[in-house]
Formats: structure tokens, C-alpha cells, sequence
């Protein structure tokens, strides 16, 4: 039995990996769906002060409490950053790491850095619109979906644990993400590239959009299954 940790979007929960999660669960594994503080169910709690390292310690505590090792650790778009930030904390409980279209931060980068000043000048617009410290979602009455706090989106990581970098990663490509997210697609599918061309790496592709656990979520099971081999 392998143990799975799911990390969720931008806007979203941990919700957005229910079906993905079944199709584990029934293959025999374990799997954890955690939800951001301030986003989901959990939009309650949310805060212009919660920044990146909110949600790295959210699944910190994740691994800690539920006393969880050898965790095959899934960062989907936005997570890349989050997956990272706790790969540099725990290490030695991660057997493997999987970006999932996600995006992939050097030393000392953060999402912003990643997207870069003019697609961050748009969502900083977006912001403005409403309470000035959050993005909302667009469209706004999407399922389920919620304000996106942008402090985290600045928040730069460190990457500099070689155990960290020591632990086996996979990137997965969806090759049709930009048709869904326009330039925020750009830095992912450079990462792809740098992936793909690194003997390091596993690396897989989907013939899909920015949102595989909808439109191929037996498919990404299956590549995720392969890791518990």
C-alpha cells in the first residue's frame, strides 16, 4: 500500500481531487486531500496576513499528525510551489514528488517571480475589484471556487536541502493547458522542457487541459498508480 498526499490548486480545495482520490482509495491506497487555510471549506479562515508558508505548514502538519512516511507527495499548478516548500522541511517522509502541470521554483523564487510582473499586474487588477488582498475567481460563479489571497503568490521558497533534492520527482505536461490559463501556462511548460530534458526526471504528458483530475482522471490515476509500484 502507498501513501498519496493530493495538493490542490489556486481557488479551490481539497474537494477538486475527489474522483482522483476514489480511483486510489480503490487500487488499495491510502490517500490524503488536505485544504488550504483560507480556501474551500476553509475559506472561513482566511486572512491577508496567511502567506506561502501557511500552506506549506498546512501539509506539514498533515504528515506529522497523521504520522504519515515514504508519502508520494502530488503538487497540482499552483502546489508545485507548496510541494517544494515541504520537500525542504521533510525530506526524509517523501519517497517521491509529482508536479502535476504545476509550477517549479528555483531558490529563493516565488509564484510571482514565476509568472512574471506583467501577468501579476493583471491579477493585481482583478484584485482590486474586490476586497484588495485577494483574487477572485473568474468566472465568478464557478463551482465551488474561492478568493485566491495574494500574499502567498509572493512568497519566495528556499531550495537548498539536498536531501530534498535527492528525492525522485515526476512532472506530468498537460499539453493543452494553455488553452485554459493563457500565459500562466508559460512557466509550467518551461519547466516541462527542463524536466523532460533531465535524466533525473520522470516525465509524462496528458493530451488535456489545465484541469486533468476532471477530464482524464483515469488516466492521471494510472501514472500516479505507476509510482506505488
Amino acid at each position: 500500500m502507498a501513501t498519496y498526499l493530493l495538493c490542490h490548486g489556486g481557488w479551490a480545495g481539497g474537494w477538486q481531487w475527489r474522483e482522483v482520490a476514489g480511483l486510489l482509495r480503490s487500487a488499495g491506497h491510502e490517500v490524503f486531500t488536505p485544504t488550504f487555510t483560507g480556501l474551500g471549506e476553509r475559506v472561513h479562515l482566511a486572512n491577508p496576513d496567511h502567506d506561502m508558508n501557511t500552506y506549506i505548514q498546512d501539509v506539514l502538519m498533515v504528515i506529522k499528525y497523521e504520522n504519515l512516511h515514504d508519502v508520494i507527495l502530488v503538487g497540482y499548478s499552483f502546489s508545485g510551489v507548496v510541494i517544494t516548500g515541504v520537500a525542504e522541511e521533510s525530506a526524509h517522509e517523501i519517497r517521491h514528488l509529482v508536479y502535476l502541470d504545476a509550477y517549479v521554483p528555483g531558490d529563493q523564487q516565488s509564484l510571482a517571480d514565476l509568472v512574471g510582473a506583467e501577468v501579476m499586474a493583471g491579477l493585481l487588477e482583478e484584485a482590486k475589484k474586490g476586497d484588495g488582498w485577494r483574487i477572485p475567481h473568474f468566472p465568478p460563479d464557478a463551482d465551488r471556487r474561492t478568493p485566491q489571497p495574494l500574499k502567498p503568490v509572493y512568497t519566495p521558497v528556499m531550495v537548498k536541502n539536498p536531501a530534498a533534492a535527492a528525492v525522485p520527482c515526476t512532472f506530468i505536461l498537460c499539453t493543452q493547458g494553455a488553452q485554459d490559463i493563457g500565459p500562466l501556462h508559460f512557466p509550467i511548460q518551461q519547466a516541462a522542457e527542463k524536466a523532460k530534458g533531465d535524466a533525473r526526471w520522470r516525465y509524462r504528458e496528458l493530451p488535456t487541459g489545465h484541469m486533468p483530475m476532471w477530464t482524464m482522471p483515469r488516466e492521471l490515476a494510472s501514472y500516479l498508480l505507476e509510482l506505488a509500484a
